[in-house]
C-alpha cells in the first residue's frame, strides 16, 4: 500500500491547500498509513494551515522556484504531490516539473456538486481536467457507478468561510516582510476587498429588494429572459481557462451579439456573483453598454437576488464557463458556454454559435446530464466540505483512499490527454485575432460602446 512499484516508500509533498485544516489532517492520517509526508509554505499563513510536521519554506523570489521545486523533487524521491488550485503561478510550475518526472499529481478544488462537494482531480482541472468529454464514455462511467444520494449532508458555516479567509490573509499582509518576494494568486489587496465586502453588506437589504421587484416585472411582462451570471474577474476560470481578461470583455461580446441577433421583445438579465464585492464597475459597464447599443429597457442589472429564481424566469443562459451553467442545466435551462467547461459535453451545452442561440437554443439533454452528474461523483467529486467540522472527516476518510491507492479519476475518468486543452488554445489565437481586427476598426468610432466604457 506505501509502495510506488517496488521502488521504495511513498513520499507525498503537499503546497498550498484550502484556507481550512483540511491539508493538515490528510497529511497526518497517510502519515499513519506508512506514508511519507512533506510541505513547503510560502507564507506564515501557509505554516499556521499545517501542523503535520514535514515543512520547509520556500522565500526566494518566482524565478527562483522552478529550479527549487525540481531538486526538492529529486532529492527528495517525492512520488506524490498534492495541491490546490492547478493555476497559481507556485502550482502550475510545481506541476510541470512533477509530471515530467513521472510523479503522481492529485488537485483539489471547489467542487461542481454544489453546496457539499469536493473537486479531487489527477493532473488538473478544469481546461485541465482529464475527464473525458466523449457522451459515450461518460455514459459508460455512469453505468459501472453506484447509486448516489445527493440529498445535501453538510452545511456551510459562514464563520468556517470568513474566518480562516482574514486571517489567512491579513496575516500574511501584516507580516508580509517575513516572505518578502512571495506571489499571491489572487489580483486584489485583502484589506481592501474586506472593506469593501463590509460596505456592501450594509446595502445587502435594499439590493435584494430592488432585484425582487425587478423579477417581478418580468414575470408580469412575458418577455423572454435570457440569464447571464457573472464570474469574478479574478478567478482563475477568467485569468486562466478563458479568452477573456475580464468580464467587462465577455459582457461586450454578449451584448454585442444580443444586440445583433436575439428576437426585438427579449430582455438580457446579468446577475452579479455572490461574492462580488462591488469594486468590478459591472453597472458602470452594463449602463454604457445599453447605451452604446439602444438596448434601453432590455438590459438589466441583478445586483444580488437567488440565481434558481432567475432560471424559473430564463429560456436560456450564457456563460464564459461558471458551474452556474451546470446548476442551470440541472434547472431545465439551456446554456451556451464562450470557453471550454467541464460540463461543455454534446448533448449538455448548446453547440451552435452565440448569434444563433437567442432564437433557438439547445435543450438539455436529461438522460446524458443524468450521466455526467452521476460519472463526476463517482471519479473526481468527493463528498465533503471544508466548511463543516464533519464534511472535514469524510473528506479526509476519502481522499486519503484515493491517494493511497491512486484512485483518482478512476474508474475511467482519465483521458491520456486533457480533452477541453486544444479548445483553449484554438479560442485563445481565434480571440486575438478578433481583438487585433476589433482595436483597428474601434480607432476610427470613437463612439463605440467599448471607447464609452474605456471613459467611464
Amino acid at each position: 500500500m506505501t509502495q510506488k512499484d517496488g521502488a521504495g516508500p511513498r513520499h507525498v509533498l503537499f503546497l498550498q491547500g484550502p484556507l481550512s485544516e483540511l491539508y493538515s489532517l490528510l497529511g497526518e492520517r497517510l502519515r499513519q498509513e506508512g506514508l511519507r509526508v512533506s510541505r513547503i509554505n510560502f507564507n506564515i499563513g501557509d505554516a499556521l494551515f499545517w501542523r503535520a510536521g514535514g515543512a520547509r519554506a520556500f522565500k526566494g523570489k518566482k524565478e527562483a522556484w522552478r529550479g527549487f521545486i525540481a531538486r526538492y523533487l529529486d532529492q527528495n524521491a517525492v512520488t506524490d504531490l498534492v495541491l490546490h488550485g492547478d493555476q497559481r503561478f507556485y502550482h502550475r510550475i510545481a506541476i510541470e516539473e512533477a509530471l515530467v518526472r513521472g510523479v503522481y499529481v492529485a488537485v483539489s478544488e471547489l467542487g461542481l456538486l454544489r453546496p457539499d462537494w469536493t473537486t479531487f482531480e489527477r493532473n488538473g482541472t478544469s481546461v485541465q481536467s482529464h475527464f473525458p468529454e466523449d457522451p459515450a464514455a461518460i455514459r459508460a462511467i455512469a453505468e459501472a457507478a453506484p447509486a448516489v444520494d445527493f440529498k445535501p449532508l453538510y452545511k456551510t458555516s459562514f464563520r468556517r468561510v470568513a474566518v480562516p479567509d482574514m486571517v489567512y490573509n491579513l496575516l500574511n499582509t501584516a507580516l508580509w516582510f517575513l516572505s518578502p518576494h512571495y506571489q499571491r494568486h489572487t489580483p486584489g489587496f485583502p484589506p481592501v476587498e474586506y472593506m469593501a465586502h463590509g460596505l456592501r453588506m450594509l446595502g445587502k437589504q435594499r439590493r435584494e429588494r430592488i432585484v425582487a421587484l425587478l423579477l417581478d416585472d418580468l414575470k408580469i411582462s412575458g418577455q423572454p429572459v435570457f440569464l447571464v451570471p457573472l464570474q469574478l474577474d479574478g478567478d482563475f476560470q477568467i485569468r486562466a481557462n478563458s479568452p477573456y481578461s475580464n468580464m467587462a470583455e465577455a459582457l461586450e461580446e454578449i451584448v454585442n451579439s444580443f444586440h445583433r441577433a436575439a428576437p426585438q421583445n427579449a430582455v438580457l438579465l446579468v446577475k452579479s456573483h455572490p461574492l462580488d464585492d462591488g469594486t468590478g464597475g459591472h453597472l458602470r459597464t452594463l449602463r454604457a453598454l445599453a447605451h452604446g447599443y439602444g438596448l434601453a429597457g432590455r438590459l438589466h442589472f441583478a445586483d444580488g437576488g437567488d440565481l434558481m429564481a432567475m432560471a424559473a424566469l430564463a429560456r436560456g443562459a450564457v456563460t464564459v464557463n461558471s458551474t452556474a451553467g451546470l446548476e442551470l442545466m440541472m434547472r431545465g435551462v439551456p446554456v451556451k458556454t464562450l470557453a471550454p467547461a467541464i460540463f461543455d459535453i454534446q448533448g449538455l451545452t448548446d453547440p451552435k454559435k452565440l448569434d444563433l442561440f437567442w432564437n433557438q437554443p439547445h435543450p438539455v439533454d436529461v438522460e446524458m446530464l443524468a450521466a455526467f452528474i452521476k460519472a463526476i461523483a463517482a471519479t473526481i467529486q468527493v463528498r465533503g466540505t471544508i466548511y463543516d467540522e464533519q464534511g472535514i472527516r469524510h473528506l479526509v476518510d476519502t481522499m486519503s483512499e484515493r491517494l493511497i491507492f491512486r484512485l483518482c479519476n478512476e474508474p475511467l475518468g482519465f483521458a491520456d490527454k486533457a480533452p477541453r486543452r486544444k479548445k483553449l488554445d484554438d479560442l485563445l489565437l481565434a480571440h486575438s485575432r478578433f481583438t487585433l481586427k476589433g482595436r483597428e476598426a474601434t480607432a476610427t468610432r470613437s463612439s463605440s460602446p467599448k471607447a464609452i466604457i474605456g471613459s467611464l
